[in-house]
């Protein structure tokens, strides 16, 4: 070869310039062919990918490729998920802030992956931001809405009085906005909302059949879904202690069983009858306000302190006559599930014990554990939430408790509270409807006009899209939408009078819940065209982070099912198979002053690690996930630049299992970068030395070449089992033993005093094969590879290859040898040994002839390729 060194930044543009050219990753409908639709989920465009990109579009990459090597029509899109949040501006940074500076991000992502050399079909980007995008999207929005998936609804939001937004339960960090700092608000207010509750049961049930998935996701979704039977229990309120019309609590309960260890029963704040209490009550309200104060997430609830504001709201027990429990307002009970009361059983509850704990209510166990004592029983800091028998529990005493359950429900059910029974069966989900509203310019607008003569009215489809204007400001904080003084007064399509637009946009969980479905035919005029979809849906394999295993791959099925029932889809579950790719991580670094610092700031002087421009002593934290905050972040194109893309694809496949969370470290970049060049230079040395291409096999093979092409076939075979289990890892280290082989075979090569047909026949074949299994991993490289193999075409146009049976199975076998069915040895014979070379080689072994000791040789049993047993 010219060049002692593989240049792979310059000839890594030179093959992306090849498959370009040929337009070899655009996609079109084929009904001839079976298809294979493969997705990354799609990257918000914050200006840079980082490594958990490169890893996650890699393996998305190697599947496209070894898809469609395998003769599949593969579909492997990109877009960008661009609404939502935007960076601080200054108010003179002008009105297209957002718009401008998403694009650019999307610029410059865009080269960064197109230097991945992914096999991403271009043609098909999208970005949600685009108006042909979201155009379409508020025409599925109106659709829904005629199908009643969509309504309005007044409901409890956590707003951000500095940046006067709605904020998610995760965007509220101990009580305040995530990006304002300030303290959040509990604020009742109108949203629209799809109703994904109609499809509960549905969602639930279809994890069964969801068998490509992870077990855990499919429990986290299930447990998010949050399906439970329970009871449905009225509690009397004891006259004159509770405002009129308040006769009765109704309580939603799974544990019925424990209902004699009650000690409470607490309301949410917004519970109404909170609200009438706090109405004539300064201490309530203030009570009240202090829980708004705070977020609603379910980690938050489970953290916090939990405090409780005694009512002087008595409540007959259901079970022990002339007994009364207090009523609290509680911090840690949300109107969100069930009916916004409990009763509270501390000793098998954690929450219920702590607040117990707390005001020094009574702790009661009445579920006693397998093999416990009930004399000695006691609760300590821990609620008790096994299974066990009952016992303090009069009628319910000795019962398992499911039994128990049952058995109180009967009691319940058959008496009357009001005219009603005091305790009805009922199947409760946790899940709630999806509230899309967002008080932001930067997102979709939601297509519908608020009229005072008619109410609500949908934008015609006539005038769609409704297009965000260009020129707001962000001099103020809040939704610039709302104060613009011509975009949002607009003439009423029902009655011609004066109406505004709707200010709010929407979720960009909508835009992402979606896109996969657009992907199919990103330029048709209608959200979908129905043969495109037919044809694509549902997506393969879907590869993303676990952090999207509740809400996005959630939304998103409930979309399909809407999709389906206004006609988009015919289809309800959008991702046949799902992966989730672990993280990428690193060590992190802090100077002498406590300041982090990026990896390229340190280095190793003496062995020990020093700041690379001042020689300080730098101090080696914990590996973690990388992140910006900590700066444990590696450029992938300082990797690109300096090694080739090949290098970094190799590395995120190598060692670790893909779901795992991989540790980057520049030896193992170094490591991958010397394999790459080891590659190169085997396919020189084949090249010279192999037989050339296009050459027959010959007839006979001495045992170095036979070896050589037995030790090739069975790479195809494991590779090609690893890929499809996605276990690149194995896949890799199944490549390393072929070079290994390959190397071998070479140096046989050179040191022989002729050449051998045979053996330059395996070499030309372990080579190719090589190149070949490599291709989807490294691409570049394969292409350059096989140029220097002098092969015609590109290795991205060749088909996968196939092992030959006859060249897996092994020549030999190793049987048992016993004397009288007593293990003696074991011998390694010919596979296909006649039997009386194997009974000849068996009488051979030393331990055989000991333990015959001159006696006479009955017979001896031959079973083939298993075992030998001489009897004597």
């Amino acid at each position: 070869m010219a060049a002692d060194r593989y240049d792979a930044p310059a000839r890594e543009k030179h093959w992306q310039k090849a498959w370009d050219e040929k337009g070899l990753f655009e996609a079109h409908e084929d009904a001839a062919r079976p298809k294979y639709y493969v997705l990354e989920m799609f990257p918000y465009p914050s200006g840079r990918i980082h490594m958990g990109h490169v890893r996650n579009y890699t393996m998305g990459d190697v599947v496209a490729r070894f898809m469609r090597a395998r003769g599949y029509n593969v579909l492997h899109p990109m877009g960008w998920d661009a609404f939502g949040s935007r960076p601080r501006t200054p108010p003179s940074s002008g009105a297209s802030i957002p718009a401008r500076w998403t694009y650019d991000n999307i610029a410059a992502m865009r080269a960064q992956l197109k230097s991945m050399g992914l096999s991403l079909d271009w043609s098909r980007e999208i970005a949600t931001c685009d108006l042909a995008y979201y155009h379409q999207q508020q025409k599925l929005f109106l659709d829904m809405l005629a199908a009643g998936l969509v309504d309005r609804k007044t409901r409890k939001v956590n707003w951000d009085p500095v940046d006067n937004t709605v904020l998610a339960n995760e965007q509220v960090i101990d009580g305040r906005g995530w990006r304002s700092g300030a303290l959040v608000e509990q604020r009742e207010q109108p949203e629209w909302v799809f109703k994904i509750t109609d499809y509960a049961q549905d969602l639930l049930d279809a994890l069964e059949t969801l068998d490509r998935w992870p077990d855990k996701v499919r429990l986290m979704q299930a447990n998010w879904i949050g399906r439970s039977e329970g009871l449905l229990l009225k509690f009397e309120t004891a006259p004159g202690s509770a405002p009129q019309g308040f006769e009765t609590i109704e309580v939603f309960t799974t544990r019925p069983d424990t209902l004699f260890g009650a000690s409470f029963v607490a309301i949410a704040p917004d519970h109404a009858l909170a609200r009438a209490i706090a109405a004539d009550n300064a201490d309530a309200q203030a009570f009240i306000d202090e829980c708004h104060r705070h977020g609603t997430s379910a980690a938050e609830i489970e953290t916090q302190e939990k405090k409780g504001f005694d009512t002087g709201v008595r409540v007959a027990h259901p079970v022990i006559e002339g007994a009364e429990l207090p009523v609290y307002i509680a911090n840690f009970i949300l109107m969100d599930y069930g009916t916004g009361a409990i009763f509270g059983c501390p000793a098998h509850d954690q929450r219920d014990l702590e607040f117990a704990r707390a005001y020094g209510r009574p702790v009661l166990p009445v579920v006693l554990p397998p093999g416990a004592d009930p004399a000695s029983f006691e609760i300590g800091e821990e609620a008790y939430t096994g299974d066990g028998t009952l016992f303090n529990s009069g009628f319910l005493d000795g019962l398992a408790v499911v039994d128990a359950k049952h058995a109180m429900a009967d009691r319940l059910e058959a008496r009357q509270v009001g005219g009603a029974p005091q305790g009805v069966r009922k199947t409760q989900f946790r899940l709630r409807d999806w509230g899309i509203s967002r008080q932001r310019y930067w997102g979709c607008p939601i297509p519908m006009i608020h009229c005072e003569a008619c109410g609500l009215v949908p934008v015609p489809d006539a005038d769609l899209p409704v297009q965000l204007p260009e020129d707001v400001t962000f001099d103020v904080p809040g939704n610039p939408l709302d104060r613009h003084p011509t975009w949002k007064h607009v003439t009423c399509p029902k009655c011609g009078g004066p109406a505004q637009r709707e200010t709010d946009t929407m979720d960009t969980f909508v835009d992402s819940s979606w896109y996969f479905a657009r992907f199919c035919s990103p330029r048709a005029p209608v959200p979908t065209d129905a043969n495109a979809v037919g044809y694509w849906l549902p997506v393969d394999q879907y590869i993303g982070g676990v952090e999207h295993a509740i809400l996005h791959l959630l939304y998103a099925r409930f979309f399909t099912r809407a999709m389906h029932k206004t006609g988009y889809a015919a289809l309800d579950e959008p991702f046949r198979g799902l992966f989730t790719q672990g993280m990428v991580t690193h060590e992190t670094y802090k100077d002498e002053a406590g300041k982090w610092l990026f990896p390229e700031e340190v280095t190793s002087r003496g062995g020990k690690s020093v700041h690379v421009s001042t020689g300080a002593p730098v101090t080696v934290g914990a590996v973690e996930s990388m992140s910006k905050s900590k700066k444990n972040v590696v450029d992938p194109d300082n990797i690109i630049s300096a090694y080739g893309a090949d290098t970094a694809r190799w590395f995120m496949l190598s060692d670790t299992p893909p779901e795992r969370d991989i540790e980057w470290t520049a030896g193992g970049v170094d490591g991958a970068h010397r394999f790459v060049q080891r590659v190169w230079r085997l396919a020189g040395e084949a090249a010279e030395r192999g037989a050339p291409a296009g050459t027959a096999c010959p007839a006979d093979l001495n045992a170095d070449a036979l070896a050589l092409r037995r030790a090739t076939h069975k790479t195809i075979a494991a590779v090609t089992g690893a890929v499809e289990r996605l276990r690149f890892n194995s896949a890799v280290a199944q490549i390393y033993e072929l070079a290994s082989a390959l190397s071998s075979g070479l140096q046989t090569s050179s040191a022989a005093e002729a050449p051998d047909p045979g053996l330059e026949f395996a070499i030309r074949e372990a080579a190719q094969t090589l190149v070949r299994l490599a291709a989807p991993m490294v691409p570049h490289l394969a292409e350059e590879c096989w140029e220097i193999l002098g092969n015609q075409g590109l290795v991205a146009e060749q088909a996968w290859p196939e092992a030959d049976p006859a060249l897996l199975a092994e020549d030999t076998v190793t049987i048992a040898v016993q004397v009288n069915g007593k293990r003696r040895g074991e011998l390694t014979i010919a596979r296909d040994a006649a039997k009386e070379d194997i009974e000849a080689a068996a009488l051979a072994l030393d331990a055989v002839a000991r333990a015959i000791e001159g006696r006479d040789i009955r017979k001896i049993v031959v079973v083939p390729q298993r075992i030998v047993n001489v009897v004597a």
